[in-house]
């Protein structure tokens, strides 16, 4: 997924009109997609990140010398009322415990007129990266759920999630996404490590299974190269 992060955080800050000068949070950071881009217009001592796992908090704060990164969920950030202009959640919001509260959280922390965004991959309209392995797990296994009704997946979710937040004046859009895979095995590898839904779905299977679904994901792909096109829900409101 980072190649996809990477491609998408800088139409993500723009939408989010994240600008010289302001202070910025990235919320669910993990290695650190967003926040070099963050880091990239803003500076280092600009920039502060979160995210709830030890290990992505560590290499982000590796990757990022003088950024502010501290072990947090979204739902309880460090920070005081009003410390930033702009508070941002990339492909985040469906993997918090309570998406409401933690963009509420957002808000607390975002100064008066300042912004709070978030954007989640179009689960439900299938236009994600992983959609062709979740396309060959449903022919096979058509009673797994997948991915499609994570929070923030449908066009709206984002908004709804956003006023129930107490934003105003929420704005939702799309934003595209393609990445080129050389190679088939270069798009398959990062599922064998277990991450995410789709990774944990895949480890759990028998091997036969894990072979089965391998082998239908490489016939709806083939050998490559291939392009996988996607588009993230973003959502922007004002505190």
């Amino acid at each position: 997924m980072g190649r996809y992060s990477v491609r998408l955080a800088p139409s993500f800050a723009d939408f989010a009109q994240v600008l010289p000068g302001h202070r910025a949070l990235d919320v669910g950071c993990g290695p650190g997609a967003l926040t070099s881009e963050l880091v990239r217009r803003l500076g280092a001592t600009a920039v502060a990140a979160v995210d709830p796992s030890e290990e992505f908090a560590a290499a982000a704060q590796e990757r990022h010398r003088g950024v502010d990164v501290r072990v947090a969920a979204a739902e309880a950030l460090p920070f005081a009322d009003g410390e930033f202009d702009a508070a941002l959640a990339q492909l985040v919001v469906h993997f918090m415990d309570n998406p409401v509260r933690g963009l509420a959280e957002m808000a607390r922390v975002t100064r008066e007129g300042g912004v709070v965004a978030a954007c989640v991959w179009d689960h439900a309209g299938g236009q994600t990266p992983l959609a062709p392995f979740w396309d060959a797990v449903h022919e096979l296994d058509p009673n797994e759920a997948g991915e499609s009704g994570l929070a923030g997946g449908h066009e709206g979710d984002l908004t709804e999630l956003c006023t129930k937040a107490g934003l105003r004046d929420v704005q939702e859009n799309a934003l595209p996404v393609a990445v080129e895979h050389a190679t088939f095995e270069e798009w398959w590898e990062p599922f064998t490590l277990g991450v995410g839904p789709a990774g944990v779905y895949l480890t759990s299977l028998e091997r036969e299974r894990q072979t089965a679904l391998r082998n239908r994901c490489n016939e709806i792909l083939g050998r490559g190269p291939f392009t996988i096109e996607s588009r993230a829900w973003v959502a922007r409101g004002s505190v």
